[in-house]
C-alpha cells in the first residue's frame, strides 16, 4: 500500500452500503483518507468504527446528511471544509458522486423538488458547486458521478423536467442518469482546458444492490430480484469506480464516460452540448445560484 496517499482525501456520497461503502474500503485499503456520507446517524457511526478499526492507518471520517435537502448540501459542504481543516489540509482530491434513490410513486422533497431528480441530480450538481474551491486547491482532482446504462435510451422532458405531469419511475430514473451525464460534460466544459479539476460520468454495470426493493410493488420487487440476479458484486463495481477517482493516466483523458475501468460511448443525447448548457442553467436556478460555476475566470 502506498502510505503516503494517507495525505489525499476523497469524498464519497451513500457510503454506508451498495457501492459507496465498496468505494470507501477500497480506497482505505489503497492508503486514501476518505470521508464518507450517508443519511443514517446510526449508520454512518458504525460504519465509521468498523473501518477504523480495520484501517487504523488512515483517516476514515462520515457526515450525515440528507441529500434531498439543498441545505442539508450546503451543511455537508462546510463539514467538509472544517474536517479538512481540523486535518491540516488545504484541499480536497476527490468527490465521488455515487447516492442515489429510485422511487417508484411520486414523491416530493420538503422544498418540494421530485425525490429521485433531487438526490440523483441536483445533489450531486449542487455538491460539486460547493466543494469546488476545495478540489481547485488540489494539484489534481476528479469528480466522479455515478451514472447508469439506464440513460441510454431516455430524452430529457424540458417542458416538463421533473415529470410531475405525468409521473413514471422508471422513466424518472433514466432522466436523472442522463442528466449525470450532461452535467459531467458541461462540468468539464466550464473548468476549460488546463483545469486541474477532471470529472468523468461512470456506469457501474447491474450491481447486486438493494436500490429496487424501497417503495416498489411486489411485481417490481420480483422483476428486480430476478434481474439483479446476473449482476456483479458492489466491491467489482466500486474498482472501476475508484479507478476514475485516482488513475493518473487518464487526468486529461477526453471520453467523460467510462465503465469498469475503460471508456464507453454514452448516448449522442447524453453528449449534446446545447442540451448540457441548458440543463445546467435549469440546474443552477433550482439550487438557487444567481451565478453558476465560474472556469477560469469566464461566467457561464
Amino acid at each position: 500500500m502506498e502510505t503516503n496517499l494517507t495525505s489525499k482525501t476523497i469524498v464519497v456520497t451513500g457510503a454506508t452500503s451498495g457501492i459507496g461503502l465498496a468505494a470507501v474500503e477500497t480506497l482505505a485499503n489503497q492508503g486514501y483518507s476518505v470521508i464518507g456520507v450517508a443519511r443514517s446517524s446510526e449508520r454512518c457511526r458504525e460504519v465509521e468504527r468498523r473501518l477504523r478499526t480495520l484501517y487504523p492507518q488512515v483517516q476514515i471520517n462520515y457526515c450525515v446528511s440528507d441529500l434531498s435537502r439543498q441545505s442539508q448540501v450546503r451543511q455537508l459542504a462546510n463539514q467538509v471544509e472544517a474536517l479538512l481543516e481540523q486535518q491540516g489540509k488545504s484541499c480536497l482530491d476527490g468527490l465521488i458522486n455515487n447516492a442515489g434513490t429510485f422511487t417508484y410513486w411520486m414523491s416530493l422533497t420538503p422544498e418540494g423538488f421530485e425525490t429521485q431528480w433531487a438526490v440523483n441530480h441536483l445533489a450531486p450538481f449542487l455538491l460539486t458547486h460547493e466543494l469546488l474551491p476545495l478540489l481547485r486547491a488540489a494539484p489534481a482532482a476528479r469528480v466522479v458521478t455515478v451514472s447508469s446504462d439506464s440513460h441510454y435510451g431516455t430524452r430529457m422532458n424540458w417542458n416538463d423536467i421533473q415529470l410531475r405531469r405525468a409521473y413514471n419511475g422508471l422513466r424518472a430514473y433514466g432522466q436523472t442518469k442522463m442528466a449525470n451525464v450532461l452535467f459531467t460534460l458541461e462540468l468539464n466544459r466550464l473548468l476549460g482546458p488546463g483545469s486541474t479539476v477532471h470529472a468523468f460520468a461512470a456506469d457501474p454495470g447491474l450491481v447486486k444492490t438493494e436500490i429496487g426493493f424501497k417503495g416498489t410493488p411486489a411485481l417490481v420487487r420480483w422483476i428486480w430480484q430476478v434481474r439483479r440476479s446476473g449482476g456483479i458484486s458492489a466491491e467489482e463495481s466500486a474498482r472501476g469506480i475508484v479507478y476514475l477517482a485516482t488513475e493518473p493516466s487518464i487526468q486529461d483523458a477526453e471520453a467523460i464516460y467510462w465503465k469498469a475501468g475503460s471508456p464507453k460511448p454514452a448516448s449522442r443525447h447524453a453528449l449534446d452540448p446545447v442540451s448540457a448548457r441548458r440543463l445546467w442553467e435549469i440546474s443552477a436556478q433550482m439550487c438557487g445560484l444567481s451565478r453558476s460555476l465560474v472556469a477560469n475566470g469566464r461566467e457561464q
